[in-house]
């Protein structure tokens, strides 16, 4: 089983890499304009910059050996002269560029090359500690504040990370170490973190081994996450793909995950200091996600969702040997709300759970969560998904008094794991139809008939970060 495990996880990395070539191909041209001394790159992005420079302008050595911290932060800082006078960007030609963490600023793009590598310095000294989230409280692997993430921005407008599927790589085999060994006194970092800022774009980069959670845009809006490829152990404590939190008009397609943890994971704040922040996460688009990831979610609502979470659509989700396809997560203290979700088209293989609900998550903040405070869950919308060798069809547990309501399924077809489990769907506290599902649901979800196999529809109606046009953008760097 081991063996053929390891042979599907192999194959399907071969499909992702042919993927991502081929579809970067469209995004990026380049060509020679003098064998000696010139090269242009054309890439698509929501902003082209006025002026360039690359990281060795800086003293920035791509040896894997010369910290580069300083240069990066100098590079960044000086460019950002130019905000005003069109924007800039900030080259990193091929290498192994070890650095700490450095600030980026608005008006502003990262452009890593082909065979570039950000590589994070493992010299905990070279990471500062800041303030847990406010609609946290407390960091996620200790009680007090967070480590920076490697690439770090707050009240940013009008950021790109992006490049020729350049690397970052986090390195994270120390981090997780001390995980494991509770050697930690702050929360690990993450590889990309912005904060409170507007007008993002992350996309074509390969990322890898983060301490953490990889992408996590917060208290953000205008958000597009594209063409990312994200490889982590299996068994990697904590290495979410995407998080968006507390985040409006997020756009997330052609991505590619290998987690140790949910590949998508959105989230709003937890217990009580998500309920008096007050941010929801909304208006989020997943399109062609196809993720490995054996012990947890291809997405995962929650579950830190006590500012709320609502219009969330989802389709063409591909998920292999991955524990469970969309899985709410909540918990009596969490408050907030999941609400108006609509998955269409998944293919799933090799799965513990299709459906997954839980409603006694646990894992509080703290001891001050407030018991009377219930998540509300409704309008959860799932059509069109076919899945092979599964062992449950669906496990679906609401919270007692307050049942998660306005589930609607239609058109999906299980198809049980010969050593599946004898009853493939739990259902408790919760109310919702059906309609052309095999294998029969619980009763309290009843079959409307085929002639309803229409329901749980998709909206039409487009979201604003689908207006969004990608401009066409070149550079012309000496080398």
């Amino acid at each position: 089983m081991k063996k053929l495990l390891m042979e599907k996880t192999s194959w399907l990395l071969v499909v992702i890499l042919v993927v991502v070539l081929l579809g970067g191909a469209e995004g990026r041209k380049s060509r020679i304009l003098d064998e000696s001394s010139s090269y242009e790159l054309e890439y698509k992005a929501i902003s082209c910059r006025a002026h360039s420079a690359s990281i060795k302008d800086f003293g920035g050595v791509g040896d894997g050996k010369t910290l580069n911290t300083k240069a990066f932060q100098e590079a960044v800082n000086q460019l950002s002269q130019y905000a005003s006078d069109g924007g800039s960007q900030l080259i990193v030609p091929a290498g192994q560029w070890l650095t700490g963490s450095f600030n980026l600023t608005s008006h502003f793009t990262l452009f890593l090359q082909k065979d570039a590598v950000l590589l994070a310095s493992q010299e905990i000294n070279e990471w500062a500690v800041i303030d847990p989230l406010p609609s946290y409280g407390h960091g996620r692997d200790a009680a007090g504040g967070r480590y920076i993430s490697l690439l770090f921005g707050t009240n940013l407008t009008d950021v790109i990370i992006t490049g020729e599927n350049g690397t970052i790589d986090g390195q994270g085999a120390l981090w997780w170490q001390k995980f494991h060994s509770k050697k930690l006194k702050y929360t690990r970092p993450y590889l990309i973190e912005l904060m409170h800022s507007d007008n993002i774009q992350i996309s074509n980069l390969t990322l890898v081994n983060s301490p953490s959670w990889n992408i996590h845009p917060v208290y953000s809006s205008n958000i597009i996450i594209q063409g990312i490829t994200i490889l982590a152990p299996v068994k990697s404590p904590n290495t979410d793909g995407i998080n968006p939190d507390s985040c409006t008009n997020i756009r997330l397609e052609d991505n590619y995950i290998v987690s140790g943890d949910d590949c998508v994971a959105v989230k709003s704040g937890w217990d009580e200091y998500g309920i008096k922040y007050g941010m929801p996460t909304s208006q989020l688009i997943i399109r062609r996600l196809t993720c490995i990831s054996p012990y947890s979610a291809a997405i995962a609502l929650g579950s830190e969702m006590s500012g709320g979470i609502q219009d969330v659509r989802a389709e063409d989700i591909t998920a292999i040997n991955t524990e469970s396809g969309v899985r709410i997560k909540t918990a009596v203290g969490r408050g907030g709300f999941v609400k108006d979700v609509y998955v269409k088209g998944m293919t799933l293989h090799t799965m513990k759970w299709v459906f997954w609900m839980t409603g006694n998550y646990g894992s509080h903040a703290d001891t001050h969560w407030d018991p009377n405070a219930l998540p509300e869950i409704k309008r959860i919308n799932y059509r069109d998904v076919v899945a092979e060798n599964v062992s449950m069809a669906a496990r679906l547990e609401g919270i007692s008094g307050d049942p998660f309501t306005g589930i609607c399924m239609s058109n999906v077809t299980i198809s049980m794991a010969k050593k599946a489990k004898k009853y493939p769907w739990t259902c408790t506290d919760i109310e919702g139809i059906t309609s052309g599902v095999q294998p029969t649901p619980c009763q309290l979800l009843p079959d409307q008939g085929p002639e309803k196999s229409e329901m749980c529809n998709f909206p039409t109606e487009s979201l604003p970060i689908d207006n969004i046009e990608m401009q066409r953008c070149s550079y012309i760097l000496n080398y």
